[in-house]
Order: structure tokens, then C-alpha cells, then sequence
């Protein structure tokens, strides 16, 4: 009983220090390895719940926003069919008109079996468009939104999977040019879940569950109707387990850690003049690649080598090379994050985690907070992100609000 109790203490604190810290004697003067992808929008957290918990929610107790972590966790709904509104406002601190509103619904058909749908939807408010003379060519409206349905069901007693579909629709450009085009994708999510009772704990219930999900495996993205060279859209692995505690018949405490990585390639160091600086091209007017692989491969293939395609070093500003393993890039792929939520008889909640992304691969960091009221079929949920970046503006969320309206019905 010791050992598992030390288990699941171990569990929370493990993800909590991991990678918290630059490893001592590492030098970090080289440019960051940042993976970048196309529509970038539907990687973003679209619930406050999740939100308020480090972007936590794989292996976390299901509700209506369960698209966009895992799927799977449909089926284990309480209520017979439960819907929801999300709004997260973006680069509040820069600009009062982007955003990203969330819109979910899921129906229960039976013990062992649910159906899910979801539609997202970001603004990037009223844009100036200008042309090379800085002639005012108009102003526009840029968009992009996704809608996706999904089916879950029970796979045995407390196995539950999942499969989605999504279609993506971004269009940034608006037409300006002849040659831009919205960028348009079709993509798919599988999921399992894995929920059951534990009797680790002599004086209190107590649930464990772990979760595995592939989120937009899906079509690149051309954004100038080009077959030659398209982006990927954000292949995100997420796994990851929870412990919720049972204190007594009105309190109730969960734990849970994420593990999230993109399945995307990672950027090749591309080889430069040792006098310009300027890069050096092959016969075929490729980028000629010093080190790692080249990432303009198929999507499935890009998937399998995101797991090895790590250069491993990079160049400081002053042009000298700073090494630091193959394998320890790898690992600054993976991103972590720990969440905890506490709820008073069902009612009322509090909620926090932390996020955590390596210098090497963006350097977000972030402590989230959050609360949350349910009242008979409705529900309102708000979270508050602060960064602990030393660096001012470095997450569009920094100190805003986020809210959730949800509404559950047939228990």
C-alpha cells in the first residue's frame, strides 16, 4: 500500500520537475529548433477546463470538449446529451478583436456507445491590407475554422477507442493575390481510454486512468494551390494517466499528467556560405542539408521520422556551432504538462496545472488557474493563464480570461 501511494506521488512530481530546468553546464546560445506547422489554431486548447489545467486532458474525466484531447472518453459521459460554448481571446494585450470561440456537443446513444461533434472557429479580427506602396487595398476579415464528428465506444469493461473526422479551412490571405488560395485539409483522430476503480487506498475510493490519443492526422496544407511544396498540419501524440481520489462523499481530488509531442518533422540545419552566410542550394534548387533530414516528405513518413530526424546542434549568433546530442533534442520534443482538480459535492471547483516547453522547442512555460460552478443542467467554467516566462507578451493568453457555458441534460 506504501509503494503505491509513493507511486502516485512520484507520478505528479516526476512531470513537475522534468525538464523544468535547463540541464546545468548545457549551453543554450543557439537559435531555437522551433517546429512549425500550418494551421496552427486547432492545437490550441479550446476549453477553460483543460485550459486550467496545463492544457491537461487525455486521461482526465470526459466532458462535451473531450475532441480535442482524446476522444475516447465520449463514452464514459454521465449525461445523455451535453453541449458547450467556449471563448478564448487572443493577443488580448496587443489587439481586442482575435479570438477563438469553441462550439461542442455530444449525445450518449447507450451504455457502451456515444457520438461527439465540435466546431472551432478562429478570428483574426479586422486586418489593414496594403500592397507594396503601402496603397490600402481594403479591409478584411481573415478566418479559419474547423468542424469534425466522432464515435466512441467501449472496447471491453473499462477499454473504451475511438475514431474522428475533421475538415480544416483556413483562409488567411483572402483572395489578395492570384495565387493565394485558402488552405484546406481533411484529417482524423484515433483514441483509447482506459478507466477503472482501485482499491489503493484503504480509507477512500479511488479511479485510475490512463489515456492514449493521434490527434489531425490529416492532408498538408498549400496555401497557393502549389503541389510542390505544401506544410503539415499539427500531428500531436498525446498519453498520459490520472488518479482521481474520492475524500469522502462530498470532496473529490484528480491528479493527472499529459505528454504531448508533434509528429511533425523536424527543420533540417540547412548548410551556408562560410563568407555570405547566404544558404547553399543543390542542383535541383533544394536547400542543401548539413544536418538532420529533410522534412518535405509524405505524412506518414513525416510521423515515423519525427521520432529520430533531430539534428542535434545548431549555431549561436556568432556563427559557432553549439552541440547538444541527437538524443537529448528528441526529448525536448515532448511537452509536459501537470494538472490537479478539486470539486465540493459536485457543485463547485478549483482547478490548476503547469505547462512546460523546453528553451530549444519555443519556451512556453505557463502556471494555469481556474474555477468552476454547476448548477442543476448548467455549468460555467473560467480559467486565467499566467506565464512564467521572463520574457513580457510570450503567450497570447498571458493574463486573460477564458470562459465556458455548458449545458447537461438526462443523467
Amino acid at each position: 500500500m506504501k509503494v503505491k501511494k509513493l507511486l502516485v506521488a512520484a507520478l505528479v512530481l516526476m512531470a513537475a520537475n522534468t525538464y523544468g530546468q535547463n540541464y546545468i553546464g548545457q549551453d543554450y546560445s543557439a537559435s531555437p529548433n522551433v517546429i512549425t506547422t500550418a494551421v496552427p489554431f486547432v492545437s490550441i486548447s479550446p476549453d477553460a477546463r483543460g485550459g486550467s489545467m496545463g492544457d491537461c486532458g487525455v486521461s482526465s474525466e470526459a466532458d462535451m470538449y473531450s475532441m480535442h484531447y482524446n476522444p475516447a472518453k465520449y463514452v464514459y459521459l454521465k449525461d445523455k446529451l451535453s453541449f458547450g460554448l467556449g471563448y478564448s481571446p487572443w493577443l488580448r494585450n496587443l489587439v481586442s478583436d482575435m479570438n477563438l470561440a469553441y462550439l461542442a456537443g455530444a449525445y450518449k446513444i447507450n451504455e457502451r456507445s456515444a457520438v461527439a461533434g465540435s466546431l472551432r472557429y478562429f478570428s483574426c479580427g479586422e486586418i489593414d491590407f496594403r500592397d507594396v506602396n503601402n496603397n490600402e487595398l481594403g479591409k478584411y476579415s481573415p478566418n479559419e475554422w474547423a468542424i469534425d464528428a466522432t464515435y466512441s465506444r467501449m472496447l471491453g469493461d473499462y477499454l473504451a477507442g475511438a475514431v474522428s473526422g475533421r475538415f480544416i479551412y483556413s483562409h488567411l490571405t483572402q483572395g489578395q493575390t492570384e495565387y493565394s488560395k485558402p488552405g484546406i485539409s481533411v484529417a482524423a483522430d484515433v483514441g483509447v481510454y482506459y478507466k477503472r476503480p482501485v482499491e489503493w487506498f484503504s480509507s477512500m475510493d479511488a479511479d485510475f486512468a490512463w489515456g492514449v490519443s493521434i490527434t489531425n492526422i490529416g492532408s498538408k496544407v498549400s496555401y497557393n494551390g502549389s503541389s510542390e511544396r505544401k506544410d503539415f498540419v499539427p500531428t500531436t501524440l498525446r498519453l498520459g494517466p490520472s488518479l482521481k481520489l474520492d475524500l469522502d462523499e462530498y470532496n473529490s481530488l484528480a491528479f493527472m499528467v499529459d505528454f504531448s509531442k508533434l509528429l511533425v518533422p523536424t527543420p533540417p540545419v540547412i548548410a551556408r556560405d562560410s563568407i555570405t552566410g547566404q544558404p547553399l542550394l543543390n542542383d535541383d534548387g533544394s536547400y542543401k542539408i548539413e544536418g538532420g533530414m529533410d522534412n518535405n516528405v509524405s505524412v506518414v513518413e513525416g510521423m515515423i521520422q519525427s521520432f529520430y530526424d533531430a539534428p542535434g546542434y545548431g549555431y549561436n549568433i556568432y556563427g559557432e556551432r553549439v552541440n547538444y546530442g541527437k538524443a537529448y533534442e528528441e526529448l525536448c520534443e515532448i511537452n509536459i504538462g501537470v494538472g490537479a482538480e478539486y470539486w465540493y459535492n459536485n457543485v463547485f471547483a478549483v482547478r490548476a496545472g503547469y505547462f512546460n516547453e523546453t528553451a530549444l522547442k519555443g519556451n512556453r512555460k505557463y502556471v494555469t488557474l481556474g474555477a468552476a460552478l454547476k448548477y442543476n443542467a448548467f455549468g460555467l467554467d473560467v480559467s486565467y493563464l499566467v506565464p512564467v516566462n521572463t520574457v513580457a507578451g510570450s503567450n497570447p493568453l498571458e493574463n486573460t480570461l477564458r470562459f465556458n457555458l455548458n449545458f447537461c441534460f438526462g443523467k
